[in-house]
């Protein structure tokens, strides 16, 4: 045990209500459900149950509270609030990664440093960032002077994932709230406890109630498509699998509402070999398996330069056997549980997959030994599949990555390019007029090159094909978070 691990082991798993103007609720049938930890299989709490009922109250407040004066807030105030925000997410941030760690199952001190610690910089960026807008403005000879106004966009509907909840939510939040909007909040129904924190720092930083509403339940038949149907949502943001994005999709277009969405990813991970064969499988070990690889922008797909392919396999086979899966409160645990026996079971079933078509496990493919309970699976490396293979082209959302062998820049770029998602990708070279090259040739919405996840909150960041809609990031969140008006004076 180590001091972070005994304040986290001291924290309590909290029982969720929904959060509706400015109060904690239960659902009007008093129904509920069980929250589960992953990494023990024990359930830790109960979950109010919200469906049309709650997210109609929830849109009602949001739309009464859009008519008050957070919308007409001075900017400096407002940033003011959202710095608040930021500073109470990080006085509890303890706290906070250990319930993250309790919903989703993974490494506490990953929670603690990458997802608590990037939500209160969400808002703190955004509060700073709000100060700084200004809008278009154009003169046109000596006839007229034309003039952009910005506004909210009204109520916004957040529909949420689980993998990096609070990371991701506040990522959206912050740029909702710094233009002024008002929101409605549907968290995954297995990660519920820190967005009921959330709603408690944000009335604790003077949001006005009404602003934030969250409702907990279930996606479709419930409270997720009672949302995305609502006539008086304006706006839908949504992170999560590309089939839910769909139906959001068709259930939304009656009202015509606008739509955010960072969808799935299958990211090919390029390695020349000119590179740093070191430097690249650091990062390799953390682009692969980082969240149990439960990350859309990991990179499952590994292509290897053929001849560094044997050199870079060796290594980064032994180093991934080095990584200690097991209990997220333990210190040095790199690998947690993934997020319910569902998925479990999923992820499983693509290394059966993997080896009917053909391929070769050459590190994990299977439960940890010393784990009889908790959703575990060992860091998974997977060699001898073809292009066409299933693990190759679907996304596993897993512990799982393929390395296949490749011997020209062609030959690369059209096997990462052949797939229907374009969420992110990797190029490992030294050669920097091929780093160029090839990064404008990938299909992808976020390419690094000698680096993965490294971000600039100022960037546009998103994906192509059926990676998502849209853009996040600075000026491109506001971009979907307001809307603009134009104003013509004759001169």
């Amino acid at each position: 045990m180590y001091i972070k691990e005994k304040q986290a082991s001291k924290v309590q798993p909290i029982d969720c209500r929904h959060f509706i103007n400015g109060e904690f609720v239960e659902s009007t049938n008093q129904k509920t459900f069980e929250n589960i930890n992953p990494a023990t299989e024990l359930v830790i709490g109960k979950v109010a149950e919200g469906g049309e009922k709650e997210v109609d109250l929830a849109v009602k407040a949001a739309r009464k509270a859009l008519k008050g004066p957070w919308k007409s807030l001075p900017s400096k105030e407002r940033s003011s609030i959202l710095r608040k925000i930021g500073d109470l997410i990080l006085e509890r941030k303890e706290e906070l990664a250990a319930l993250e760690s309790l919903d989703t199952g993974k490494p506490y001190e990953m929670a603690l440093e990458v997802d608590i610690t990037r939500a209160a910089y969400n808002f703190h960026f955004f509060a700073d960032y709000l100060t700084s807008l200004g809008t278009e403005s154009y003169q046109q000879d000596d006839k007229a002077i034309h003039y952009s106004i910005r506004r909210p966009v009204g109520v916004v509907g957040m529909i949420n994932p689980w993998n990096l909840p609070m990371l991701l939510l506040t990522w959206k939040m912050a740029p909702c709230l710094a233009a002024g909007n008002t929101a409605v909040i549907k968290p995954a129904e297995w990660t519920p406890m820190t967005a009921t924190v959330l709603a408690e720092i944000c009335k604790e930083a003077g949001v006005p109630d009404g602003v934030v509403n969250i409702v907990h339940g279930f996606g479709p038949d419930s409270a997720g498509a009672a949302i995305t149907k609502h006539p008086q949502v304006d706006a839908v943001t949504f992170t999560g699998e590309t089939k839910t994005g769909t139906a959001i999709m068709e259930a939304a277009a009656p009202t015509l509402k606008k739509l955010s969405y960072e969808l799935g990813g299958k990211n090919p991970n390029i390695i020349f070999a000119d590179s740093d064969l070191d430097e690249v499988i650091d990062t390799t070990l953390k682009s692969s398996f980082m969240n149990q690889g439960e990350v859309c922008l990991c990179g499952s797909r590994i292509y290897v330069e053929r001849p560094v392919y044997e050199a870079f396999l060796d290594k980064f086979v032994s180093r991934t056997k080095e990584l200690e899966v097991g209990d997220p409160f333990k210190k040095g645990t790199n690998v947690g549980a993934v997020i319910s026996k569902e998925h479990y079971d999923r992820v499983m079933s693509y290394i059966e997959i993997a080896k009917e078509e053909g391929g070769t496990i050459v590190a994990g493919g299977g439960r940890p030994e010393h784990k009889e309970k908790g959703f575990f699976i060992e860091p998974t490396i997977v060699t001898n599949l073809d292009r066409s293979s299933r693990c190759v082209r679907e996304e596993i959302f897993g512990p799982v990555v393929t390395v296949l062998p490749f011997d020209t820049e062609e030959d690369v770029i059209e096997q990462a390019n052949d797939t229907h998602y374009g969420l992110g990708a990797t190029i490992w070279t030294n050669d920097l007029r091929r780093a160029h090259r090839v990064a404008y040739q990938i299909e992808a919405g976020i390419i690094w090159v000698n680096t993965w996840y490294l971000r600039d909150l100022r960037t546009p960041f998103g994906g192509l094909k059926q990676s998502g809609i849209g853009r996040e990031g600075g000026m491109h969140s506001f971009e979907f978070y307001s809307e603009l008006s134009n104003v013509t004076i004759k001169l």
